[in-house]
């Protein structure tokens, strides 16, 4: 019997690792990337928390992105005068495979990438998606290069401005401003002693800010900071030299390491809004199927966006395997996961807004706490996504 097929349209962290889900419960498998090569965005960076690795130990990728970044396995949090309020264990820190991970978002990429390849995979770059017409039975794609390409699913993983859901889900509702521009940079020379293995977050009075270093000795610093966008028609990721002086001047307000490890030769700076999907945007119509940003993206407050992603991962793969037809299966998908994401949509923008603080939601930020049991039986490959949990979490 033939194998499912199902085009992959994005080969960005959600889509990669769709792919590799969806391989290993037996489909045939096709990813579409509009980029020449893998290293998109790769000025930015993530951290990967334990719910992400997780699910990156159920699709067997955990060695191929371990190989990349460096763990993290405490946190620790300053306020505005630099007085540590307190250090803990992030996450699952006594789990090597399960430990917080800090790197490039290039080099996540590439890492899934080259997983996928192994795999034999195949990864086509340099095209786009530029309509998609549906049939009873199959899905088909037409291309930049003027290829068609024809699939019995396809699955949109190309991102917060989804070319797949814009063209298959007609009027659905489009990203928007979350509050805050967040900028991502390094430097080699951060005075900076915390030592590896340690997140510091800074309780800014204007900004919040973040920093770790790596074994190498690079410090990679974040903050996120209240105001206007960034214009809507420039580059979603731009060189930010020019708003280095704009971003000193709010964090030399306070008494902590922010200001001095910005100034330390900090000549590679990105700056980004912070962007997120509303509440209740459609997934899914007839045999194609949004995920990872395209579907759910969220500030980066929480430090979720990739690790929401990897689990979509999961789930639709084993949504897809146990539930052989393809409108009941994205439904499924869906009536676990929407609860989970949206509420993490919902926190994350608090944050950002100012509406709610991390302390407060500590609790419920699902990367600050340890998974509870239904979430790991849903991640769990060898448990029926029905009978992982009485519902979805």
């Amino acid at each position: 019997m033939t194998a499912t097929s199902v085009l992959v349209v994005g080969g960005g962290i959600a889509g990669t690792a769709a792919a590799l889900g969806l391989d290993k419960a037996g489909f045939d498998v096709t990813v579409l990337e509009s980029h020449p090569d893998a290293a998109e965005d790769l000025g930015a960076f993530l951290t990967l928390a334990s719910n992400g690795m997780r699910a990156l130990a159920q699709l067997g990728a955990t060695d191929a992105v371990t190989a990349v970044g460096f763990p993290l396995t405490s946190l620790r949090l300053l306020d505005s005068q630099g007085a540590e309020l307190t250090q803990a264990p992030l996450g699952e820190a006594d789990d090597p495979a399960l430990r917080f991970r800090c790197l490039r978002r290039g080099e996540l990429n590439s890492a899934l990438q080259a997983e996928a390849v192994r795999r034999g995979i195949p990864v086509r770059h340099g095209t786009r998606l530029v309509s998609v017409a549906h049939g009873p039975d199959s899905v088909t794609a037409r291309l930049s290069d003027g290829d068609t390409v024809t699939a019995d699913l396809l699955i949109g993983a190309d991102g917060l401005n989804s070319t797949v859901r814009r063209h298959v889900l007609g009027s659905a509702p489009q990203p928007r401003y979350a509050g805050q521009r967040v900028f991502y940079g390094y430097t080699h020379e951060a005075p900076v002693t915390d030592g590896t293995g340690v997140i510091t977050m800074v309780r800014g009075s204007g900004a919040a800010f973040g920093y770790a270093s790596s074994p190498a000795g690079e410090t990679y610093w974040f903050a996120r900071v209240a105001g206007d966008p960034l214009p809507a028609d420039g580059p979603a990721y731009r060189m930010a030299a020019d708003l280095r002086d704009e971003l000193l001047t709010v964090l030399r307000k306070d008494s902590t390491p922010a200001a001095d490890i910005v100034a330390a030769r900090a000549d590679r700076i990105m700056v980004t809004n912070a962007t997120e999907m509303p509440l209740g945007t459609p997934w899914h119509s007839g045999r194609v199927l949004i995920v990872g940003d395209a579907a759910h993206a969220a500030s980066p407050a929480t430090g979720q966006g990739a690790s929401m992603a990897l689990e979509d991962a999961v789930v639709l793969a084993k949504s897809l395997r146990d539930t052989p037809d393809p409108h009941r299966a994205f439904a499924v998908h869906e009536r676990y996961r929407r609860p989970r994401v949206e509420h993490n949509i919902t926190v994350s923008g608090g944050i950002s807004r100012g509406t709610r603080t991390p302390s407060r939601d500590a609790a419920a930020n699902p990367g600050a706490r340890r998974e509870d049991d239904a979430l790991i039986r849903q991640l769990a490959w060898d448990v029926p996504l029905e009978t992982a949990a009485d519902g979805p979490d």
